[in-house]
């Protein structure tokens, strides 16, 4: 079983932002055991690839809070696909909602497809 799993956000600051979590609960960076650093990152370092490949973004952005802004209590780490110009300047980003769970669905669908390019591009059998 993954050490991590990944999900959309639920208000994401372009479609496609994407959130790996651990499975088990850390708070923090701080709190996810050394041997746990590689199986999670290896999952933020696919998705950083997968997400800019299916919303066919520029690049993406990856960011993780620890305490101070962190909404939720549980260490999370955003993977946000990014295109030049599209007005992110600075920490204070609007949020928005999908239009519908269908936008949401197929989303969530192209993602898990290019997670699958990814991983079958690098031989990772995750």
């Amino acid at each position: 079983m993954p050490e991590a799993v990944a999900f959309l956000d639920q208000r994401p600051l372009f479609p496609g932002h994407t959130l790996v979590v651990p499975r088990r609960h850390y708070d923090t960076l701080a709190d996810l055991p050394r041997e746990l650093v590689e199986p999670v990152f290896g999952e933020v370092q696919t998705l950083s690839v997968a997400v800019q490949d299916a919303m066919r973004a520029d690049g993406s952005f990856v960011a993780m809070n620890n305490v101070v802004s962190q909404s939720v209590p549980h260490l999370h780490v955003h993977v946000v696909p990014r295109r030049r110009k599209d007005g992110l300047r600075g920490f204070f980003w609007p949020r928005h909602k999908y239009e519908s769970e269908q936008q949401m669905a197929e989303i969530a669908t192209a993602i898990r497809d290019a997670c699958r390019r990814v991983r079958d591009e690098r031989g990772d059998s995750r």
